[in-house]
């Protein structure tokens, strides 16, 4: 359960986060609202915010997660269907993809090929296969060679036509492939922040949360003490990638080594910390809306690109209702619909949980 919760919690900033900020960006000269708006945005290019965390976490509990199915697959319907599972739900996922980010609604040329969801279904298929063929200690090698090989050719290879490598906007060597190699639109113009080459450590990323899923799974370790290891990997990520940000920066944009470290970091941390809530404390009435919509974080993912859940919040409570509660405190009435808009979604969310419709691919 603490896992779904885990996912739910990250979808809710997920689809909640930009209207969030953009109200609490109308409600003053606050210092701690304008610090709580801050975090809940990306930098334009290096550095970490709250924010930075939300992809880099659903991709690790995918890999949590897939340690679940895929091992039931396995010992109930063999390798072969757990492969043929991998390969449909990878295609699935980055049809969706394509769809999210407008489909066939224009020329061949505007459609984006990379994406979100896209990434997901990448990492996803890399990672399940990895974990279908290698033992834990091989995923390891795999994994570490994943982190520290994007370092080197990001750090040590020269970019054609512009020199000495660098980490720099549209100077660094995985923004250079996105241009050369990517079709269709780019998210940036010229390269786009779920590229060709940063996706190899956003590989690594998923293969942490294998290890985690791993780890939670084996009934062979005592709850306590699958919670201390998950701290443990946390704090070690934390330190690590940190420490290593002082060569290669944290950006999300490009996936940096030291990013994958400090979110897995971090990722480690909150499932440890769910983990020990609501599967070995028991306390788990406060998680469950969130479990509604990890449950279905898909769907509502979806929903939020079809369906304008700001206008309809709106109908509710904007026109002379914002305005009134704004002229009261400023920037009221805009964080009142970002609150119903939110509100919508757990609706939503609960009504498909209580009927037990759940979107699987």
């Amino acid at each position: 359960m603490s896992v779904d919760a885990l996912r739910g919690f990250d979808m809710f900033w997920i689809v909640g986060a930009a209207g969030l900020a953009r109200a609490l960006d109308g409600m003053g000269d606050s210092a701690f609202l304008e610090g709580v708006a801050h975090q809940l945005r990306h930098p334009s290019w290096e550095g970490f915010t709250f924010y930075d965390l939300i992809f880099p976490l659903f991709i690790f509990i995918v890999g949590v997660s897939l340690v679940f199915s895929l091992s039931r697959t396995i010992e109930t319907e063999g390798g072969g269907v757990a492969l043929r599972r991998i390969f449909r739900r990878s295609v699935l996922l980055y049809a969706i993809g394509i769809f999210y980010a407008g489909g066939f609604a224009n020329s061949i040329e505007d459609i984006r090929w990379v994406g979100v969801l896209q990434r997901i279904a990448l990492c996803y298929f890399f990672a399940g296969l990895l974990f279908c063929y290698f033992k834990p200690k091989i995923l390891a090698g795999i994994c570490a060679s994943l982190i520290a090989g994007y370092w080197v050719l990001m750090t040590f290879v020269p970019v054609p036509g512009i020199g000495t490598a660098s980490y720099d906007e549209g100077l660094n060597l995985a923004n250079y492939l996105d241009e050369l190699l990517l079709p269709g639109r780019l998210h940036r113009e010229t390269w786009d922040p779920e590229g060709i080459l940063s996706t190899l450590p956003a590989i690594a990323t998923c293969l942490l949360g294998i290890f985690a899923g791993r780890l939670l799974r084996d009934r062979t370790v005592a709850p306590s003490r699958k919670t201390v290891l998950l701290f443990t990997w946390g704090a070690a990520g934390l330190a690590f990638g940190y420490l290593w940000s002082l060569q290669f920066p944290l950006n999300k944009h490009i996936w940096t080594s030291s990013f994958v470290l400090v979110t897995g970091g971090y990722s480690a941390l909150l499932l440890g910390l769910f983990y020990q809530v609501i599967d070995v404390w028991g306390y788990r009435r406060w998680s469950l809306p969130f479990v509604w919509i990890g449950m279905n974080a898909i769907t509502i993912y979806l929903a939020h690109n079809l369906v304008n859940f700001g206008a309809i919040a709106r109908r509710f409570a904007g026109g002379d209702v914002r305005d009134l509660l704004n002229a009261q405190v400023q920037g009221l009435g805009d964080l009142l619909v970002a609150l119903i808009a939110l509100a919508l979604s757990f609706l939503l969310c609960w009504f498909l949980y209580r009927k037990k419709i759940f979107l699987r691919l």
